[in-house]
């Protein structure tokens, strides 16, 4: 039966996910070409230690809109380390990315650890609370995404070169917030690897349109069974890519053996 309630809890909650899915894939694909894979849970979680350390700071928490700016400014101080790795350190990017999630990690447990409400705060940025998204909380989001999709339009090249870093963080900052680490990591990686024997549009419009299946069932499946969101639609959309990608091989296999008969 249709329920209009659940209807208006899962549009903006929707519209969230359409948010991060319209950098994350564009992105995504970036990230798999450089090989930097787990730079997303890198940033995402440094933007998180930013966000503990704007809410544990009294003088902070009073500050305008520092529960953006905060982590976006730790973000951005993650991604230049990153890209300064990339040119010193390439052959070992890949572990040093992963040792700076970590360390980011364990740097917001040990400054959550005397605060009694730090458990829930951390589970809030790790798993988001995407159902529970509102609409002004989607406005500057939703301009800031138009703009970086505009520029990388105007400016493809980008993407390739050293103004990625920049752009990325920017964007993972904002889907933290939104959705938590856990899904910023499947929205950015999940479609990318689905779609990674396409090219060109054909790849982003089945990338696009895997994620937002992943999300729609998944909130879906969220909301009436009553279960945690993030988790929920981080393992539907994990099921979801999964299929497209056998669907993809079992295609090409396919298409091997009529041209090979």
């Amino acid at each position: 039966m249709f329920d209009l309630t659940m209807f208006s809890i899962l549009l903006p909650a929707l519209a969230a996910g359409t948010l991060v899915l319209a950098s994350h894939v564009v992105m995504g694909r970036q990230v798999l070409a450089r090989g930097i894979i787990f730079i997303d849970l890198a940033i995402a979680q440094i933007a998180a230690l930013g966000a503990v350390f704007a809410s544990t700071h009294h003088d902070l928490a009073h500050l305008p809109g520092s529960g953006l700016w905060m982590p976006l400014l730790f973000a951005l101080a993650g991604a230049g380390v990153i890209a300064l790795l990339e040119k010193h350190a390439k052959a070992e990017l890949e572990a040093m990315i992963g040792c700076l999630y970590v360390l980011s990690a364990v740097a917001a447990m040990l400054v959550l650890a005397k605060d009694p409400h730090g458990g829930e705060l951390l589970k809030q940025l790790l798993s988001g609370q995407i159902l529970w998204t509102d609409w002004p909380a989607l406005t500057l989001p939703g301009l800031c995404t138009a703009l970086v999709l505009g520029l990388l339009l105007w400016r493809p090249g980008l993407l390739s070169g050293r103004a990625f870093y920049p752009l990325f963080a920017l964007m993972i900052t904002f889907s933290v917030q939104l959705v938590g680490v856990y899904l910023v990591f499947s929205s950015l990686i999940l479609p990318a690897l689905a779609v990674n024997r396409l090219k060109g549009s054909r790849a982003l419009v089945l990338g696009y349109g895997t994620g937002l299946s992943g999300y729609l069932v998944g909130l879906w499946v969220s909301a009436t069974w009553d279960l945690p969101s993030g988790a929920t639609i981080v393992c539907v959309l994990a099921a979801v890519c999964a299929l497209v990608r056998l669907t993809l091989a079992r295609g090409e296999q396919l298409t091997q053996v009529r041209h090979g008969g």
